[in-house]
């Protein structure tokens, strides 16, 4: 009868997500095109703008064995020609309608935004629907960009002690799931990356039912819906599979990773723990929100207040936990070390400051005082549509609902202080854990 009753409430919940206005703090409302594009739009009025963001649930976990890079390349090359528009000019035509834009790659998708006048909205739709399906390449076009991602790859990270360090800690959390790979891919794989590769990656996931169109400012559900219609519904659905990625062997041993460089002047920890996301298990991930939220997120943080302010052994402390992913998440904790302090003291102190939270857990106080300021976020956004739309392409593209976000305060408000210290003390374990040190050359 339980799960009779839950299929019911799924498909309540599924009808009125499908007839429009969702209940929450941002208002947003929802409809579903016939070739399976989903489409949010987020009602704010106080500016005649809008921010038009177009999210494939495709990313770079997603990228075939020995082509790391290809996702985000590809978000490169879609600003190439169309069947259309010649190389270049989708950009041209978005700033002679003042208007901005850029695109981002991250794991589990991939995005294309323009901040436009709320009278240049069809401008811009109906170039985006232009490339959605029409994308031409050759290898001429994608030789030279090919050239500039490696220069980006370079600047960013070759030349970064800290983000070579980022890949390294991630290589070994994972040792099967491509989470492991980074987002920009492994120099030697982009090199051989050609238009081949990408058109492939294109047609695979590039299309109406693997996409969500989300479009916040100054517009309603009902005046978007016509255009939506119009620009993206005669595209038809490519059938696009579902998502199938090698599944993690569980961590059984703490793992270590160094890096020294001469770019270095002081040592720094870094440590990353297996945790669930949103997608695997809602509940103990927004509870290990307001655990982070607690344990350094602030400079009133467990972790600030213990080694910068009253030790004196770090220059700076904090922790982390980004939830919004399609499989497991990471909680971080961080320090810097100061000058004439061993990494090793900072370590320990971190380490002490961890076990004794998890021992004895925070103060009602505490946890009152962390849930507060996240539900003060959900306030701050609404002041920014494209943070907000942000927010929904995120969540959207690693299987939440639009329910999910708009009740994300209510979820967060009910968050028990002994929910908080389970699942802390289910993902705060050393077992879980990758520690990265970053370190000066020695006698350097």
């Amino acid at each position: 009868m339980r799960l009779l009753f839950l299929a019911v409430a799924f498909s309540i919940l599924l009808s009125a997500q499908q007839r429009g206005a969702i209940a929450g703090p941002f208002n947003s409302e929802y409809f579903k095109l016939d070739n399976g594009l989903q489409v949010v739009v987020i009602p704010n009025h106080r500016a005649p703008v809008v921010i038009h963001m177009m999210w494939y649930r495709v990313g770079s976990a997603d990228d075939p064995v020995g082509k790391s890079g290809i996702a985000h390349f590809l978000e490169h090359l879609m600003f190439k020609g169309t069947e259309d528009l010649a190389s270049g000019e989708f950009s041209r035509i978005v700033a002679r309608n003042g208007g901005q834009e850029n695109a981002f790659t991250s794991w589990d998708y991939t995005g294309y935004f323009q901040r436009v006048a709320r009278d240049r909205l069809e401008i811009v739709m109906q170039l985006e629907a232009g490339r959605i399906r029409g994308l031409v390449l050759d290898e001429e076009i994608v030789r030279p960009e090919r050239d500039v991602i490696l220069e980006e790859r370079s600047a960013r990270t070759d030349n970064q002690p800290s983000a070579l360090l980022s890949e390294q800690i991630a290589a070994a959390q994972f040792l099967r799931h491509p989470y492991g790979t980074p987002i920009i891919g492994w120099r030697h794989e982009i090199e051989t990356l050609d238009h081949e590769d990408a058109l492939a990656f294109y047609r695979r996931y590039y299309a109406p039912d693997n996409a969500t169109l989300i479009v916040a400012g100054d517009i309603s559900a009902a005046e978007l819906k016509p255009l939506a219609e119009k620009y993206y519904g005669v595209i038809p659905a490519a059938g696009v599979a579902e998502r199938r990625r090698p599944s993690e062997p569980p961590q059984i041993s703490p793992r270590r990773v160094s890096l020294r460089d001469a770019r270095v002047a002081q040592p720094s920890l870094t440590r990353s723990y297996l945790a669930p996301s949103h997608a695997s298990a809602d509940g103990d991930a927004v509870a290990l929100q307001v655990f982070a939220e607690i344990l350094g997120n602030k400079s009133t943080s467990r972790l600030y207040q213990a080694l910068v302010v009253k030790r004196q052994l770090a220059a700076w402390a904090g922790s982390s936990f980004q939830p919004m992913s399609l499989d497991s998440a990471r909680f971080y904790v961080y320090a810097d070390a100061l000058p004439g302090v061993s990494i090793a003291q900072v370590e320990a102190a971190l380490d002490e400051v961890i076990a004794e939270l998890l021992l004895n857990g925070p103060s009602e106080e505490e946890v009152a005082a962390a849930k507060g300021r996240m539900r003060d976020v959900v306030v701050y956004a609404l002041d920014s549509p494209q943070a907000v739309a942000s927010i929904f392409g995120n969540a959207l593209s690693v299987g939440l609902r639009v329910e999910d976000v708009e009740s994300w305060p209510e979820r967060v408000a009910a968050v028990t202080r002994q929910r908080i210290m389970a699942a802390a003390r289910a993902v705060l374990r050393l077992e879980l854990s990758v520690t990265g040190m970053l370190l000066p050359v020695e006698g350097g």
